[in-house]
């Protein structure tokens, strides 16, 4: 019996016509990558023809600022610790990339730019390395990205700045790396060491776990292989690496592993380990995390300050509600003891009190009770220092609109820049009981981001973070004094950078593109019916926001956020709150009483790993650091319980409402 006749429209017909469809929408795709500025061949063609053109090196003083940027390279200048040279990365402004090749150096102490440009420069490139030696910068590898981000172009040369002379060389010698991007290049004694990296080609992504070694002297890279049964980290790019003494740290990083289930092709996994280098033998052992270390995190930043290594930022990504994905970015500032491989969070200590300050509190103790031992629990019940809002905003009959505010005042905008302080101001319940406390500044959180330590001095600079669905990319500057850890000084502040929303007719090309490879499939159907919902969130952002409105969209938009907003920020708080050690993080509705109460042995300990302090001098620290974590989650924790607040009387209303609607349909 012969096979009876497909119908029109199924089988080998339909498969042929979905076949051309899908040709047809990659071709208009593939022309529209192909515009002259995707090009990137021609690009760096016309790139270097222009650097042939330069003759002398010109180096313009006291210019403006670079423009925004993430991914460059920071170093600290050897001759000269009080200056700072930038070189490269990226920005992306939400259509378009810009990769630049530009080199700026900046004197700390006279608060001055200068850009230098010197013949036969390197091309322009970001996530490159760059590491100082004598009077020499050197830089490896790094990439350059077209402007709508389809194309990669990844370096493998090598190039040396005299840093007397300011004049570029290219090192051209055989047995370098591969092209890549992300690896990390660090110096110990004549030898720079490089490890790992990512290559994209496009069709895959390749991480690696390779070693190489460049001799100063002898002027000759050498691969470094593991003999057999060796310990070996796994393969990984934005980790970090750092040298203390004859060791080499290299902790955490990122790689991409395929998965069999065609659904999800790709994972990203964030590593937390930690391997320890001879670079004697060029043997690797894994290192047990002691102490207090923190949680797993991307594009965080690491130097080394005598004989400790620090920590600060990154981010975390979180699922909530199915496949949405919240990105926490966080300023977190971490140290590693790098004699005793022991974790502790570097907590900023108070300022001593002046002598006009104590005669002040002298001149109070008559209206007050004296808080004497934090330790004691009669002394913190009545000597309790602050009324918290948040028992304010949990008491339903608080108003909530002055919380908001109370609320907007915790984030400041320095020349339409971002900065996480703490209120200027707080209140006590009773009358004259007002205690103005300093303001506490600290960088936002942040990925990416530049740091070095000069002098003591820790300087972090640029990054980028995001609000929602923009990428905000900086380009402030902070410095904190590591032999006082008293306060972060923000030395430049970010400014406004560009954000360019896309056009309605791409947005409207490529959806009916997709809907006419959808109309052929339920599954796509369904998908469909999934971004629909997408749509209707992202309906109440307005594309004409500055990022002066960055107080809105970080709080959530106050009373006017929209349900599904609402409840996906509430999510975004909560797992933020839970993502470092619960010992350092209050609890929702947890008083400052009783958040030292329950964690005091944790803050003694932090306290004791930078001050050595022992008996009432270390509870009075310990309780110095509680009292400052506290107040800066203090405003988070302010605006979950307004939020949740919130949700619960429009949860409230709901059932009137449907109940109204289903009378109206029997009538």
């Amino acid at each position: 019996m012969g096979k009876k006749a497909k119908k029109p429209g199924k089988g080998k017909e339909k498969t042929e016509k979905k076949t051309a469809k899908a040709e047809e929408k990659r071709a208009r795709r593939e022309n529209k990558k192909l515009s002259p500025e995707d090009d990137i061949d021609a690009i760096l063609l016309s790139i270097q023809k222009e650097e042939a053109k330069k003759t002398e090196v010109h180096v313009e003083e006291n210019v403006p600022a670079p423009s925004p940027r993430s991914n460059c390279s920071l170093t600290i200048n050897p001759l000269k610790e009080t200056e700072l040279i930038l070189y490269g990365g990226e920005f992306y402004n939400g259509t378009k990339t810009y990769v630049y090749g530009d080199l700026y150096r900046y004197d700390v102490e006279k608060l001055e730019w200068k850009v230098i440009s010197s013949p036969n420069s390197p091309p322009p490139r970001s996530a490159h390395q760059a590491v100082a030696w004598k009077n020499y910068l050197y830089i490896f590898g790094g990439e350059f990205t077209s402007s709508n981000q389809e194309r990669f172009h990844h370096y493998k040369d090598f190039w040396v700045l005299d840093l007397k002379t300011n004049q570029w060389e290219q090192i051209n010698l055989k047995g370098c790396p591969s092209p890549r991007s992300g690896h990390r290049m660090v110096l110990y004694k004549h030898k720079i060491i490089i490890f790992g990296g990512f290559y994209d080609t496009l069709r895959e992504v390749r991480y690696y776990n390779d070693m190489y070694v460049f001799d100063l002297d002898q002027y000759k890279w050498q691969e470094i292989k593991p003999s057999p049964g060796a310990m070996w980290p796994t393969p990984r790019s934005g980790f970090q690496f750092c040298v203390h003494q004859d060791e080499v740290l290299l902790y955490g990083g990122y790689f991409k592993e395929i998965q069999s289930d065609k659904n999800t092709s790709e994972r990203g996994v964030v590593h937390a380990d930690m391997w320890s280098l001879d670079p004697r033998t060029w043997q690797w052992n894994k290192v047990k995390k002691g102490g207090m270390p923190p949680g797993p995190r991307a594009g965080f930043s690491m130097c080394v300050h005598k004989r400790r290594a620090l920590l600060f930022g990154g981010v975390v990504d979180m699922e909530v509600e199915g496949d949405a994905m919240m990105s926490l970015f966080l300023n977190e500032l971490y140290a590693f003891q790098l004699d005793n491989h022991r974790w502790y969070p570097l907590e900023l200590r108070k300022e001593k009190s002046t002598k006009a300050k104590i005669k002040k509190i002298s001149d109070q103790k008559n209206n007050e009770v004296e808080f004497d031992d934090p330790m004691n629990e009669e002394g913190l019940e009545v000597g309790k220092i602050e009324t918290s809002v948040l028992e304010e905003a949990c008491n339903m009959d608080t108003d909530i609109d002055e919380i908001s505010q109370h609320i907007s005042s915790s984030v400041s905008i320095n020349n339409g820049g971002l900065e996480a302080s703490s209120s200027k101001k707080r209140q006590e319940s009773g009358p004259n009981q007002n205690a103005i406390l300093p303001e506490v500044i600290k960088p936002c959180g942040r990925i990416n981001s530049c740091m070095v330590v000069g002098r003591d001095t820790l300087y972090i600079y640029g990054g980028m973070m995001e609000i929602k669905d923009r990428e905000i990319t900086l380009d402030d500057l902070y410095a904190l004094n590591l032999s006082k850890l008293d306060e972060w000084k923000c030395i430049i502040p970010a400014t406004e950078s560009e954000w360019v929303e896309a056009s309605e007719d791409e947005d409207e090309e490529d959806d009916e593109d997709d809907s006419e490879d959808d109309d052929n499939s339920e599954e796509s159907n369904e998908s469909d019916e999934d971004d629909g919902d997408e749509d209707d969130f992202e309906d109440g952002n307005d594309g004409s926001r500055k990022v002066g409105d960055a107080v809105a969209l970080i709080k959530g938009g106050g009373r006017n956020l929209r349900r599904k907003e609402k409840r996906a920020r509430i999510e975004q708080i909560r797992a933020n709150l839970g993502l470092s050690d619960s010992q350092r993080t209050p609890m929702p509705g947890e008083s400052l009483r009783e958040f030292y109460k329950r964690t005091n042995l944790y803050w003694q300990m932090a306290a004791h790993e930078h001050t050595q302090h022992t008996g009432k001098e270390l509870r009075k620290d310990g309780f110095d650091l509680a009292e400052s974590r506290y107040r800066e989650l203090k405003p988070i924790l302010d605006e979950l319980a307004i939020l949740e607040a919130e949700q619960k009387a429009e949860e409230a209303e709901a059932p009137e409402t449907s109940s109204r609607k289903r009378g109206k349909k029997k009538k």
